[in-house]
């Protein structure tokens, strides 16, 4: 029989007058939800038209479809095509309000939060925060590489890739040149084999459309990884596939290494070996983020909160946490659930439910996931899919992630923009335009501008 929890409800604070950001007047419970990414936005879904008042802050005022940033980044997909604006997605939401700004600091005794633009109260406070690139404390790899955990990382790869390209065009000298057309992901996880499948098919089908006086084998992708297999959190079949197809497609890719030091123009691996390359993406780990005010002996590897079996954080009476960020530790997942999509739109959906009854004074069960499978693409008509029992690899599983992907995007003309980019690119091999909007600079070159 499963366990039922339930808890003292929090009388509504909307109308305090220490809050200094303007909010809607409103004798509703006040949820606060700190992050639009997926589990954010799929809480706001469930609690849409309901008895609360539903308070979103974000960074942004958009939320990113982030399965598809490698997309952008090798200029496949513009990138308003896999962003929408927080409030178009709200609009006819009459509980539901969105504020632009960073919280800054949880002061859970008081149940406020300090942002950049003031102070607010809560009743219930959902941190939906998500995770940013983890460089193991590797400074000279934080400054000279690139992650891809926003949109405007993938713009900064997409910039990186087309000035590097455009600056080995234009040397003499066969070392810079080389370092120029030298991609190196770090990562052999969905990202990374994305991203290196992307890169290879722009070097395939792309490269000496855009710049005849190369030759094809100029261009040269490694994909590096820690342990001796792809896509470890699939199966061994989806792996070895993966393997394959990016062999097919001349990735050079190397198991059990790892990057030691990256100073803008070499890779050096804990095994001594060396790149040239100017072109580092890193996707080989990642970290959580949340504000500050918990206290640090509830947080657990990886930097995410641990929660009970309701989503509550450790120590706190009125704080969940969903998403990547949250660490439910059981028997069943001793380091916390899969930091993946469905994960978090589970958790979203549920952590509604489970806010609703507990308003309402109501038992609530625990939070189970449901695994409904996992895709990861290489390239046009190669994909792996692990969906249960049935494992299959090529046209079909590439079919059902480009399905799936499409239909999970918010919007009608975002989905109408991402599939006629797909149907051009299907019959032409043909990308967006690879345009050089803005200047790029590496954080250690901008660094070094200042002083």
């Amino acid at each position: 029989m499963k366990d039922s929890h339930t808890h003292k409800k929090i009388m509504s604070s909307a109308c305090k007058v220490t809050d200094n950001i303007c909010l809607p007047d409103s004798d509703l419970p006040r949820v606060v939800i700190i992050g639009g990414g997926f589990a954010g936005l799929a809480l706001v879904e469930k609690l849409k038209h309901k008895e609360v008042q539903v308070v979103l802050f974000d960074k942004n005022n958009f939320h990113q479809f982030q399965p598809l940033f490698y997309q952008v980044a090798t200029s496949a997909l513009e990138p308003d095509s896999i962003v929408f604006p927080f409030r178009k997605q709200f609009k006819g939401y009459k509980n539901v309000v969105f504020r632009l700004a960073e919280v800054e600091e949880i002061q859970p005794s008081s149940n406020t939060l300090t942002t950049t633009k003031g102070k607010v109260h809560y009743d219930y406070l959902v941190l939906a925060t998500g995770t940013t690139t983890n460089f193991f404390g590797m400074d000279s790899v934080a400054q000279n590489s690139l992650g891809m955990k926003d949109i405007r990382d993938s713009l900064n790869i997409r910039h990186m890739m087309l000035q590097n390209l455009e600056q080995a065009a234009i040397t003499c000298d066969d070392d810079e040149r080389d370092s120029l057309t030298n991609f190196v992901i770090v990562g052999g996880g969905p990202a990374g084999v994305e991203m290196a499948g992307a890169l290879a098919e722009f070097c395939k089908y792309i490269l000496q459309k855009d710049y005849p006086e190369y030759p094809a084998s100029i261009m040269n992708i490694y994909l590096i990884e820690a342990i001796d297999e792809l896509l470890s959190t699939m199966s061994d079949k989806a792996s070895s596939k993966t393997l394959k197809y990016l062999k097919d497609l001349n990735v050079k890719v190397l198991f059990n290494e790892s990057v030691s030091d990256y100073d803008g123009s070499e890779v050096t691996t804990n095994s001594g070996k060396k790149i040239l390359a100017r072109n580092l993406i890193w996707t080989a780990g990642v970290k959580g983020q949340f504000p500050k005010g918990i206290d640090e002996k509830h947080v657990v590897r990886g930097n995410r909160l641990k929660t009970d079996s309701f989503l509550m954080v450790e120590g706190c009476k009125n704080i969940f946490a969903v998403g990547d960020i949250a660490a439910m530790i059981t028997t069943d997942t001793p380091k916390g659930h899969p930091q993946v999509a469905q994960t978090a739109i589970q958790q979203g959906k549920y952590l509604g439910n489970v806010l609703l009854k507990i308003i309402k004074g109501e038992g609530a069960k625990p939070f189970e996931y449901k695994d409904k499978g996992s895709l990861a693409t290489v390239g046009k008509r190669k994909a792996v899919a692990d969906l249960g029992k049935f494992k299959f690899a090529g046209y079909f599983a590439w079919l059902l992630w480009s399905i799936v992907h499409l239909l999970s995007i918010s919007g009608f003309r975002n989905r109408l923009m991402v599939g006629f980019n797909w149907a051009v690119s299907y019959f032409t091999y043909e990308k967006s335009n690879r345009l050089i909007i803005r200047n790029f600079k590496h954080k250690s070159l901008v660094d070094n501008t200042e002083e």
